[in-house]
């Protein structure tokens, strides 16, 4: 007789499993789709082709391998998408850190433990437990962690849709949430695409400090604070100094303003509370912190990929856009000596 791990698996009952295991392991959504990504691909090769991608090199290197998963992991035929709200609840109000400009702004995803590293973790759990229902398969996982387009992905899977700012976005839970992925040759049933719901609503492109939503669904990264602060490594241009405000990781801003965001839910998870008491700090204070306690206090945070340098110089940037005072004036001048040529 053969044995139990060589009967086919019922994929529709597997499917409902992996779904309630992934509820188990704090996702708070999971869905199923195909591998094909053909308008995902369209849409990416344009935006590439209007270099809005900046300094992003990666994201043009890999050639069709982000929009062809099967080309990045040969024999996927599904992907498993999940969510994890990070919201996290005890962080002071957004509105109150943009409108003290002595104060630093970072954004609320990176404010506790980096979600790389806690979502793959999961991931990992939950491909186990496939494991141990139907025995060995191909799989593997990721969380922003390769050439993956997770948000378009994760609209196929029914989680969202991609707003006009480029974020997705869950009719019942905003916007607040990671993405993660395991891609598999299980033949699993695909589930429904989600809807747009964005409608006639431009909050976002409205309340983008630097006009970097250039149309609906369309973005400029070398515009993007997010990207300015965090994946650009040159100097800032001086005409979009001013409209960073006190914002030195990240920004926020076309998520606050989004009405589908009432519905957001905090994040239950330890890991994305706020951490070190950056959801409040000063600039001054942070931009007196030497390297070693920058590495000290973003140790397991996503904020220490961008480095020492990088840090100084987009806290150097808010600092200018403070209001003139003799104290950040001499701050500035005394960090001026040590500092690498760009910052100074």
């Amino acid at each position: 007789m053969p044995s139990e791990r060589n009967i086919q698996p019922d994929y529709r009952e597997l499917s409902a499993s992996i779904k309630q295991w992934s509820r188990q392991l704090g996702f708070q959504q999971t869905g199923i789709s195909d591998a094909k990504l053909d308008e995902a691909e369209s849409l990416l090769q344009q935006w590439l082709q209007k270099n809005y991608h900046g300094d992003m090199h990666y994201m043009a290197k890999h050639g069709r391998k982000r929009s062809r998963p099967g080309l990045l992991i040969p024999g996927t035929l599904r992907i498993i998408s999940v969510r994890m709200d990070y919201f996290p609840a005890d962080a002071v109000p957004m509105a109150d850190i943009l409108h003290n400009p002595e104060k630093a702004f970072i954004s609320r995803y990176a404010l506790g433990r980096d979600y790389h590293k806690v979502l793959r973790h999961r991931l990992q759990k939950l491909a186990h437990r496939i494991q141990s229902a139907i025995g060995p398969f191909q799989y593997r996982v990721f969380s922003d962690s390769a050439p993956v387009l997770e948000k378009a992905i994760a609209e196929k899977a029914g989680l969202g849709w991609i707003g006009k700012h480029t974020n997705l976005i869950n009719k019942g839970s905003g916007s607040w949430f990671f993405l993660g992925e395991i891609y598999t040759n299980l033949p699993l049933p695909v589930d429904k695409g989600a809807d747009n719901h964005c409608g006639d609503c431009t909050a976002c492109i409205d309340a983008c400090p630097t006009q970097a939503i250039v149309g609906p669904y369309k973005l400029d990264a070398r515009r993007c604070i997010s990207y300015l602060t965090i994946e650009y490594d040159g100097i800032i241009p001086e005409e979009l100094r001013p409209l960073m405000g006190n914002r030195i990781y990240g920004c926020d801003d076309c998520q606050m303003v989004c009405p589908w965001n009432r519905f957001k839910q905090d994040s239950k998870e330890e890991d994305f509370m706020v951490r070190h008491g950056l959801d409040g700090e000063t600039l001054l204070r942070l931009f007196q912190w030497t390297e070693t306690e920058f590495l000290q206090y973003t140790e397991g945070s996503a904020i220490r990929r961008i480095g020492y340098h990088r840090w100084q110089r987009n806290i150097a940037v808010a600092l200018g856009n403070m209001p003139k005072s003799k104290q950040v004036r001499e701050v500035l001048s005394d960090r001026r000596g040590q500092a690498s040529e760009p910052l100074r």
